[in-house]
């Protein structure tokens, strides 16, 4: 039997994005297509197969270290960001001020699909979600630029829908418009999860 099953569950691609300098800012570009190679977007700042640990992992790797970039792509669903917009008061929220690699639409409760999901493309380009994607405060400066006294309220906002951040199982390209489907782990939730969490 397959470890992971596909499911009834498809996204369209509402939006794909690349940040170019993530030094400059985190505010992505819009693209039409992307080439997905195995070190993630070609041209993405938060790309490569290798990165530098950063607080998300403190407990495991002293900041710095090298290891695995399971965070190539920043995976956000539309009605999601729409629910976050709403929370802030905005009528509508640009992907690109959030720093998004792609945007789908039609999974319901994106943010909590399982780790080790895959999307996949028709091209056979796949995605390999790693976990949800914490909110920040990062977004607040692009979004406080575009709507004065509304980059603050982010963080609060987003919380449970942030999306996923994923990395690049498959090559190959992937567009707008088109269907992913998903693939999920063929795995019952682990019984200890909550005693594992201390809750």
């Amino acid at each position: 039997m397959p470890a992971l099953k596909p499911t009834d569950f498809t996204a369209h691609v509402t939006w794909i994005g690349r940040v170019a300098d993530r030094e400059a800012a985190l505010q992505s570009e819009a693209l039409e297509r992307a080439m997905l190679h195995f070190g993630g977007i070609a041209g993405e700042a938060h790309g490569g197969i290798t990165r530098p640990s950063c607080s998300r992992v403190l407990s495991l790797h002293p900041r710095g270290t090298e290891i695995a970039n399971v965070r190539q792509l920043s995976v956000l669903s539309a009605e999601e960001i729409a629910e976050t917009a709403q929370a802030m008061g905005l009528d509508a929220l640009d992907p690109a001020l959030l720093g998004a690699s792609l945007v789908i639409a039609g999974i319901p409760d994106f943010t909590r699909v399982p780790p080790a999901s895959r999307l996949q493309a028709p091209s056979g380009a796949t995605l390999v979600i790693d976990m949800e994607n914490r909110p920040c405060m990062l977004p607040a400066r692009p979004i406080e630029q575009a709507h004065e006294g509304y980059g603050k309220a982010f963080k609060t906002a987003a919380v449970g829908r942030r999306g996923v951040t994923a990395w690049v199982e498959r090559e190959g390209e992937i567009a707008l418009g088109e269907t992913l489907t998903l693939h999920v782990p063929d795995q019952p939730a682990w019984a200890h999860l909550d005693a594992a969490r201390g809750t």
